[in-house]
């Protein structure tokens, strides 16, 4: 069975591993990356971390996932607010030239989804649309096992999806930016102004509309109709087969992601109505989608 290298490039640690093609990862190791270093440093961390894998020496190719948008032909970070030293820095190249190995890099969010369009919870589906909702709200295309980047590396940043624009603006978004009403920020501000200090994160407005407190239910219902919006607006471009949902909000799913769904199906055309909503799958969709990426491109 082919091995590959598969690599979690953030601005507090590094995370590579050996994984299978059939996902099982063989070895997984951590160092911290020390950003702050400049991007030498950070590769040499990186090389050093690949070498301490059993194994590795078989594997096939290296992928990589990164925070924010990548330009994926030449293998350089956009915009990085954790590795702001890193960018423009040729990190495939440096990285390939070591090992003498094909390298691939890509957007956290979108090596996320292609593990979960590979072997998670879109498996088996041609055209899978992954979001994932947390601290903000990110999402990703893949095609046929193909990640779709765009031209720019900012395909996929639908958290600036406007869902109403009658909303207040709180940050560089656009005014009603779904991100800013629907994620787990927006839950716990807009908890907190209902309920003040007792609400520490959105899990706790969430609790709190299971013990059917109106205002909570208010909250969940305003946050399925709104992530309904957007789901309406990607589904309407996309027309995926599967929409894939993970992030650490998804442990609240029993008091809003059937809402969601229900407000989703009447705001789509009839002959869009065979999608299918799916959790994601992967304990560790970072690591092993980023192993995917040469897996799928080579």
């Amino acid at each position: 069975m082919k091995k590959f290298i598969g690599v979690d490039l953030g601005g507090t640690n590094i995370r590579a591993a050996v994984v299978q093609e059939n996902g099982e990862i063989l070895c997984m190791k951590k160092a911290e990356s020390h950003p702050e270093r400049g991007a030498e440093p950070v590769m040499e961390t990186m090389i050093s971390l690949i070498e301490s894998l059993d194994g590795y020496e078989e594997c096939e190719g290296i992928g990589m996932g990164i925070p924010g948008p990548i330009d994926t032909k030449h293998g350089k970070i956009i915009v990085s607010t954790n590795l702001p030293k890193l960018i423009g820095f040729p990190i495939a190249e440096y990285i390939q030239n070591h090992f003498q190995k094909p390298v691939f890099m890509d957007n956290d969010v979108k090596v996320a989804a292609l593990g979960e369009a590979v072997l998670g919870g879109g498996k088996g589906y041609p055209i899978v649309y992954y979001v994932t909702i947390s601290t903000g709200i990110g999402g990703a295309l893949v095609i046929d096992k193909k990640v779709i980047s765009g031209q720019n590396g900012h395909a996929g940043e639908i958290g600036n999806i406007s869902i109403d624009r009658n909303r207040e603006k709180y940050n560089i978004l656009n005014v009603g930016a779904v991100e800013n009403e629907a994620s787990g920020t927006a839950i716990t501000r807009k908890g907190r102004e209902v309920f003040g200090d007792q609400i520490k994160n959105a899990g706790d407005v969430f609790e709190l509309a299971r013990s059917e407190d109106e205002k909570a239910e208010k909250i969940v219902e305003d946050m399925a109709y709104d992530l309904a919006m957007m789901f309406s607006v990607i589904g309407h471009i996309i027309d995926p087969h599967v929409f894939v949902v993970g992030g650490g909000v998804m442990k609240g799913k029993d008091v809003f992601f059937d809402k969601m769904e229900k407000h989703y199906r009447t705001m789509i055309h009839d002959g869009m109505q065979p999608v299918v909503f799916k959790e994601a799958e992967l304990e560790e969709p970072g690591i092993v989608g980023a192993a995917m990426l040469p897996m799928t491109n080579l």
